[in-house]
């Protein structure tokens, strides 16, 4: 069975993470190199990672090297997407591809003409629980969709300097949740309508942003959803979705380290939910680089595709647009 042998553009968190994910839990893959300007020279000697630098140019002449993961800032993704293409490697690119939609199209241009595969990663898409619910969308059992309801709150606010660079709520956090509603209803968001406040951290609305928001949804299927989000649960990461259908209803709830439940004179105990993100998708993020993997491998179509990584930017756009408004907005004026 032939090795995909891969490189990683980016060596912060996500990158060591899907490094550490391609060492040791995806298979038929090779990691091969790694850079980053600021890279941990120790980290990489530790793993043993063959090749290792500062600019990404030299995996791009690289014969051996089949495909490039881009886990770089999202200001560099779609400049370096257009040469990993115009180098004919596949590409699996972090969200977002970038801010604007212009250049996000331009950069999936590139993608096509060159016949490379791309993967978006959108990694909650593979999370266990979610897919389950999927499957019971698809399958049918729930019959026609009519609501999606998705719960989504971090742990702690991010620095405002943070927000700042990150595009906001919008772009930054809900965009999974975005895509996340599309991939749940298999459907396109048509129109939107977004409330928001600052009610966490008075420095990120200094930043010009809000940190909690209620969004409701329009569906081209004639179905509707609510999007609810914070930048804080004092009690760890919220991540919980259900989906109301004509014969039924299917949720997941969160995850916690023990399923352990206490019960006892002073009430029911039970554990809190997983904390950040790097636990509570463990699986999800080797999930989706399997998948990538074993579409470069069998040469079949990767699973989260350019599309994909486009529309939710729009949708976040127009939730930009109807909290600018205090009016909903169509997707497609955006």
């Amino acid at each position: 069975m032939k090795h995909v042998i891969i490189g990683i553009i980016g060596a912060g968190r996500i990158g060591k993470l899907h490094a550490d994910n391609l060492l040791k839990r995806v298979e038929s893959a090779q990691l091969k190199a790694i850079t980053d300007p600021y890279l941990d020279e120790a980290w990489a000697s530790s793993l043993n990672i063959p090749l290792t630098g500062r600019d990404h140019r030299f995996m791009l002449d690289d014969p051996e090297i089949d495909a490039i993961l881009i886990g770089s800032p999202s200001s560099e993704h779609a400049q370096q997407m257009i040469e990993c293409a115009q180098a004919g490697k596949h590409i699996f690119c972090e969200k977002p591809i970038a801010l604007d939609p212009n250049i996000i199209q331009n950069a999936l241009t590139e993608v096509e003409k060159s016949g490379v595969k791309l993967q978006v990663g959108f990694n909650r898409r593979f999370d266990p629980n979610f897919a389950a619910v999927r499957k019971q969308v698809t399958s049918g059992v729930l019959g026609d969709p009519h609501v999606v309801r998705i719960t989504s709150r971090d742990p702690a606010p991010p620095p405002a300097e943070y927000v700042t660079a990150s595009g906001g709520l919008f772009l930054d956090m809900t965009i999974h949740d975005f895509d996340m509603a599309r991939f749940l209803m298999g459907s396109e968001v048509t129109e939107i309508h977004a409330y928001g406040a600052v009610l966490v951290d008075p420095e990120i609305g200094k930043a010009g942003d809000i940190d909690t928001a209620v969004i409701s949804l329009k569906f081209a299927n004639g179905a509707l959803g609510i999007i609810e989000n914070s930048r804080e649960a004092v009690y760890g990461y919220d991540q919980r979705v259900e989906v109301f259908g004509s014969k039924g209803t299917a949720m997941a709830d969160n995850n916690t380290p023990t399923s352990m439940v206490i019960l006892n004179e002073s009430g029911v105990i039970r554990d809190k939910p997983l904390y950040f993100f790097l636990e509570r998708y463990q699986a999800a993020f080797v999930a989706e680089i399997q998948a990538f993997v074993d579409a470069v491998r069998d040469d079949k179509p990767t699973p989260v595709s350019g599309k994909d990584g486009l529309a939710p930017v729009l949708v976040a756009l127009a939730a930009q647009e109807s909290l600018k408004t205090g009016k909903p907005v169509k997707v497609a004026s955006v």
